[in-house]
């Protein structure tokens, strides 16, 4: 069944006759006819009634047209939508995202993406790790994903965000001097790590710098760690920016040796997008993460 029958079908229920609704088509009588010939046998059933005062409509034909109609609604429909995709007057963006961006910077950014371009929709899809977020791109479920760099050359990405690693402290814990030591971490062991993946970086460099460090990497929730830290149960070690909002009572101590995690915006390699995620995407590059990072400290 090709839409060239069913604009043939409503031309000449509307016009009565074949060779008006072949002008209006802007196409051969012989051709509308053949159109609706064949859909006719594609059917089983006759739409037509032909004579000499022109084409009528048969009681299935009438049934039937309802049916066509609503079709070539639907068909303008999907038109108009598209066309509403391939501007900035609608459209909808997908971004993937692991908890801490999606909480503390991305509706910030969508607010003021909003601000100029309030009828295109973004969704944020939460992730347990960046990897869920990078599949998240490569299936085809978001348009734009936040990921840790270097990313795999299935992406292209962009730094958005340096976070530091910071060791987190229990109220009571005694440090003798303003820089910590890898022991005064130790002994608050076990000491709380994020969850794997997200925590592979901080796995690596404290296996180079302290092997004997008795870790566990068990909880995936940031809030949980913190609030455990708080309780005086042990010390942790997170991303800044995963560990806000922290309690006034826990010590915050920059690593002794320093660690980032890096990390930025990424799409597929060679993917085709509509205009309204190419201009959320040019947002996202210029947006200023950093000052929003430090505001949420």
């Amino acid at each position: 069944m090709k839409i060239s029958q069913l604009r043939a079908v409503v031309a000449v229920a509307e016009r009565g006759n074949f060779s008006e609704a072949a002008l209006d088509l802007q196409l051969t009588q012989p051709a509308v006819s053949h159109a609706i010939a064949t859909l006719e046998e594609e059917l089983g059933v006759p739409l037509f009634a032909r004579g000499r005062h022109g084409a009528i409509l048969t009681p299935a034909g009438e049934r039937i047209l309802h049916h066509v109609r609503q079709a070539m609604q639907h068909l303008e429909m999907m038109q108009l939508e598209a066309n509403l995709h391939k501007g900035l007057h609608g459209g909808h963006v997908r971004v993937a995202a692991f908890r801490s961006v999606a909480t503390h910077l991305l509706p910030k950014a969508i607010a003021q993406f909003h601000e100029q371009f309030p009828e295109v929709g973004v969704t944020i899809i939460e992730c347990l790790s960046y990897l869920e977020a990078e599949q998240c791109l490569r299936e085809g479920r978001a348009d734009i994903g936040i990921t840790y760099l270097p990313t795999s050359n299935d992406f292209t990405a962009w730094e958005i965000l340096r976070d530091e690693y910071v060791a987190l402290l229990p109220p009571k814990a005694k440090v003798n001097s303003k820089q910590i030591t890898w022991e005064d971490i130790a002994t608050h062991s076990p000491v709380i790590l994020s969850c794997l993946p997200c925590g592979k970086p901080l796995h690596h460099h404290l296996k180079q710098l302290v092997p004997t460090m008795n870790t566990i990497s068990n909880i995936q929730e940031d809030s949980t760690i913190v609030s455990m830290v708080n309780q005086g149960l042990s010390a942790a070690i997170l991303p800044r920016l995963a560990a806000v909002p922290i309690p006034s009572a826990v010590q915050v101590y920059r690593l002794p040796k320093p660690l980032e995690r890096v990390m930025g915006v990424a799409i597929r390699s060679q993917s085709l997008h509509i205009p309204s995620v190419f201009k959320f995407l040019e947002m996202l590059k210029d947006f200023d993460f950093y000052s929003l990072a430090k505001s949420t400290y």
